[in-house]
């Protein structure tokens, strides 16, 4: 695995061992930026981060900050020789993401891209503590990035942009509404602007 683009492109990654984590390959890795499109500055959260992939591609491209969160003790060690092989920085949670997304909304911290790449079998248990969590996470304008296995669709409370297979995978793109586009939008059609 490499990173696809940016500063560090073509840098190999450090990949956990074993069968525990599946990293997002490199095509669904590039397809997935293709999407979301620029990151300069962005604040980025990558929940099940595995080694880190998506996560140091944001830092490759220009993301500000980014928090990895990871259970396995083996993936960790990954996402920190990755972080030091490339000297970037980000924050390593060693925690379950469901008490780091509860533990982050309740600090009232906000992300403007939220990466969320479970294992393919535990995703339809998780989505319900997910739509109650992310819209706590997810910034005004943020995007939300969901990779699931092909035939899994996730439905999430924010705006569907887009949908894709890749082989196994399945990218979902969703967006977080601006508050205050919202209430300019309501504004002029009531006529009020």
């Amino acid at each position: 695995m490499r990173i696809i683009a940016g500063t560090h492109r073509g840098r190999r990654l450090v990949t956990p061992k074993g069968l525990d984590t599946r990293p997002t390959g490199d095509r669904v890795r590039e397809a997935a930026f293709n999407l979301i499109g620029p990151v300069d500055g962005a604040s980025v959260v990558d929940l099940f981060a595995g080694s880190g992939a998506m996560g140091l591609e944001a830092l490759s491209r220009g993301a500000g900050r980014v928090v990895f969160v990871e259970s396995d003790r083996a993936a960790v060690r990954a996402i920190e020789q990755n972080l030091d092989r490339l000297r970037l920085r980000g924050a390593v949670l060693h925690q379950d993401a469901s008490r780091a997304l509860q533990a982050e909304a309740q600090a009232g911290r906000r992300y403007d891209l939220v990466l969320v790449d479970p294992p393919y079998e535990m995703y339809p248990d998780l989505q319900p503590a997910l739509a109650r969590t992310l819209p706590r996470v997810l910034a005004d304008g943020g995007l939300l990035v969901v990779e699931t296995d092909a035939r899994v669709e996730p439905e999430l409370p924010f705006e569907l942009r887009t949908s894709r297979r890749y082989g196994r995978a399945r990218l979902t793109l969703f967006d977080q509404p601006s508050r205050s586009s919202g209430a300019a939008d309501a504004a002029a059609a009531e006529g009020t602007v």
